[in-house]
């Protein structure tokens, strides 16, 4: 899909639209009609979605979001056609993050997976039901790097690594856009938000980011390259200044750095209200200068949710201050986008068929594979897997262990929580009557202190009933795990603590919730932690006194039955950290990728009160396996500075249990034009080895490996050095070789 020249049908429509239909064509509104009815104000003025109708009526909008009924949307979309001169639909963007009916882990937890295969999987799910009902484009996925967990958007990223990052954002992209835009059952994928949000000061939603030029070349944009190189359709701009320009006015990131250097031909959205939002951030004088300088900037098509900036364009196409050439270079890319999908010729959707695909048997199996897969293992002293055979009673204990909402997790909004499993739903329908599984919440749901973005569309969760007797629940929890075999506890974040305007100063267990996990523990009876989270959280207690914890993140539509496969024994935890967990807040913002300090004898003792290093590394992640490594060989000694060499380790399977390592590769440069990182992941592979036997893994270290953006040079540079190579299951690899690099 290329911006240059269109086809002849589009190249076609575009000399025979006006100025108005132009820009309606780049306009996209929220379409609140299934949320407010279309009840009229109390003025008697028009409601919004009468409003976007009235667009829709005259050929006024390019797009539309929030429509996820398939009559709706082929209700509108007949309006669309039929209010356009010229017979051109609309397109049906929707938040499909992590599925839309079948809800899969969240998107945090597909990283975990380090797989390619199931990410794609899982997203190609969601695109099939997200087509089925008329959605053809998504604002997904989030390839922001995250390097401070206090940032509640981190449950829709892949973590603080770009090389990880960048295998997820593609795998993403597959999976939603299959072999190309307009594959049949799939939609266009949109990767967000071009650049820097996930670097927010202080980890607060909207805040500006300052990010240098080897930060953002080398860390924050590698993602976006990989999603575009995958074939993404759609960039969505961020909402932030970036170093003190607002992203969706910034040309020098939407055009020389988003067009010019990583290539994108598609077209360019805004978040919500954003180019509007140019006025709020003091950059632009007004609405009409907002969506002059947004789209010279680079900008295609305005989210919004009334009164768009790019409404108001007419007076700066007048004044000279936009050239409708440059005008035509959007509506072209996004007519190009409305062809590539077929809706000129094929616009409507079969509604009787939306319910087979929503309904599908198989996509149920793909989520609970894939929250099998996502889950990580922090740690286990004998306790895991669970003998099913030695069990009389299981206690679960606490109040996400059955709440629906929250197994499925934050940002969905067409799910059927009928059909989702608990954790004490699986565990009961697993043990099958075996064992007894009694269940206590022990503390009760707290409501946020602020209000969720999301309590509009009636999403905020569950919350404890008003003659809740706490300190009653509390000893019915502690009594039924003290007359248990094992106590399961479940604990974390609700799903509404996490996500979009959900930033947090500490990462505590909320409530009371850490007391009742020290209540538990103090019966002797052994207790599983099974943490539900989405950022990492405080577990410096529970590490040193909880005999086994296992991170499920939010599971999915099949989460509770995935999480009794794993806690029983019937499947093995292979998930790997994709962030670095600290061991309090106090140590945010830290990650793996550090440069050596002045002093490397105190790199792990920075903090009088406490260590530097953290909790749990990067990449890290047990299994009921047991792995070991070999000696890491290196095809040659000395490389020519365009050369490759291989590297080769054998991982042995040392248990009688067949398992998943991820099998992980890092490069140190020692000298060169830049300080590099000490620990720089460089290559991996999730690779399945049979109980008893060995894989010998190999990976290339070419010149696309070491190469990097310097600040001394201002430019990519490849340096004659020496690298070390580490190779292991997380960033404290210790099998070591080194090889050296000649100019």
């Amino acid at each position: 899909m290329t911006s240059e020249i269109g086809s002849e049908r589009v190249e076609r429509l575009l000399a025979e639209l006006t100025l108005e239909e132009k820009l309606g064509q780049l306009t996209q509104y929220f379409y609140f009609g299934a949320i407010d009815g279309g009840a009229e104000t109390a003025d008697g003025a028009p409601t919004q979605p009468q409003l976007v109708e009235g667009a829709l009526a005259t050929g006024g909008a390019g797009a539309l979001l929030f429509v996820n009924d398939p009559a709706e949307t082929n209700r509108l979309q007949r309006q669309a056609i039929e209010g356009s001169r010229h017979g051109i639909p609309v397109l049906f963007g929707f938040d499909v993050i992590h599925g839309l009916r079948t809800i899969f882990p969240v998107p945090i937890a597909l990283a975990a997976t380090w797989d390619a295969d199931v990410i794609e999987r899982s997203q190609s799910v969601a695109a099939r039901e997200a087509r089925a009902v008329g959605i053809n484009w998504v604002f997904a996925p989030m390839v922001d790097i995250a390097r401070d967990p206090r940032w509640g958007r981190m449950i829709e990223g892949a973590g603080e690594d770009p090389l990880l990052g960048g295998m997820v954002a593609a795998a993403q992209v597959r999976g939603f856009q299959g072999e190309g835009i307009g594959s049949a059952e799939h939609v266009i994928a949109g990767p967000k938000h071009f650049a820097g949000y996930g670097a927010a000061l202080g980890g607060r939603d909207y805040d500006e980011a300052n990010i240098s030029d080897q930060e953002l070349w080398n860390t924050y944009f590698p993602p976006f390259h990989e999603a575009i190189k995958a074939g993404a359709g759609n960039i969505m701009a961020a909402y932030q200044d970036l170093n003190g320009v607002p992203a969706s006015g910034n040309r020098w990131l939407l055009h020389e750095v988003l067009r010019e250097a990583l290539g994108f031909e598609g077209f360019v959205v805004s978040d919500a209200n954003s180019v509007r939002d140019l006025e709020t951030h003091h950059f632009a004088a007004d609405l009409t200068d907002a969506g002059a300088r947004a789209l010279n900037a680079g900008m295609d098509m305005e989210m919004a949710i009334f009164d768009p900036a790019f409404g108001h364009l007419r007076a700066a196409v007048e004044d000279g201050r936009v050239d409708i050439a440059r005008i035509d270079e959007s509506v072209r890319r996004i007519l190009t986008a409305k062809e590539a999908l077929g809706l000129f010729d094929a616009p409507f959707v079969d509604e009787d068929a939306a319910a087979t695909v929503l309904g599908d048997p198989a996509h149920r199996v793909a989520a609970r594979e894939a929250a099998e897969a996502s889950a990580v293992l922090l740690r286990n002293e004998g306790v895991l897997p669970l003998d099913a055979a030695a069990l009389n009673r299981v206690a679960v204990i606490g109040p996400m262990a059955a709440s629906a909402r929250d197994t499925i997790g934050p940002w969905v909004f067409d799910y059927d929580l009928d059909e989702t499993v608990t954790i004490v739903d699986g565990l009961r329908t697993a043990l099958d009557g075996r064992a007894e599984v009694t269940y206590a919440s022990g503390v009760p749901f707290d409501r946020r202190e602020f209000p969720s973005m999301f309590e509009m569309f009636g999403d905020s969760g569950p919350f404890s009933p008003e003659d809740f007797d706490a300190d009653a629940e509390f000893a019915h929890a502690v009594s039924d795990a003290a007359a248990a075999d094992v106590a399961v506890v479940v604990l974390g974040e609700r799903q509404d603590m996490i996500g979009e305007n959900a930033s947090r100063s500490s990462l505590e267990l909320p409530g009371d919730q850490l007391r009742l996990l020290q209540a538990v523990a103090e019966t002797g009876t052994p207790v599983v932690l099974v943490l539900m989270s989405g950022r990492p959280l405080d577990l410096r207690w529970a590490d040193e006194n909880v005999p086994a914890i296992l991170e499920v993140w939010y599971p999915g539509t099949q989460g509770g039955a995935a999480i009794a496969n794993l806690l029983l024994g019937a499947a093995t935890p292979a998930g790997r950290l994709p962030f670095t967990w600290p061991r309090t807040v106090g140590q945010v913002p830290i990650h793996h990728a550090v440069t050596r300090s002045h002093d490397p004898q105190a790199q792990g003792r920075r903090y009088w009160d406490e260590q530097s290093t953290p909790l749990y590394p990067f990449g890290h992640g047990l299994s009921y396996a047991a792995f070991s490594y070999g000696a890491v060989a290196v095809s040659a000694g000395e490389v020519g500075i365009d050369g490759e060499v291989v590297v080769s380790v054998d991982v042995t399977n040392t248990s009688d249990r067949d398992g998943a390592e991820v099998v992980q590769l890092y490069l140190h440069q020692r000298y060169g034009s830049a300080s590099r990182p000490l620990r720089q992941l460089a290559a991996f592979e999730r690779v399945e080895v049979p109980a008893g036997q060995t894989r010998r893994m190999q990976f290339r270290i070419g010149a696309e490996q070491r190469r990097y953006w310097s600040a001394a040079i201002r430019d990519w540079t490849l340096d004659a050095t020496t690298f070390d190579v580490w190779v292991g299951g997380d960033a404290t690899a210790s099998a070591h070789a080194e090889f050296t690099v000649t100019a």
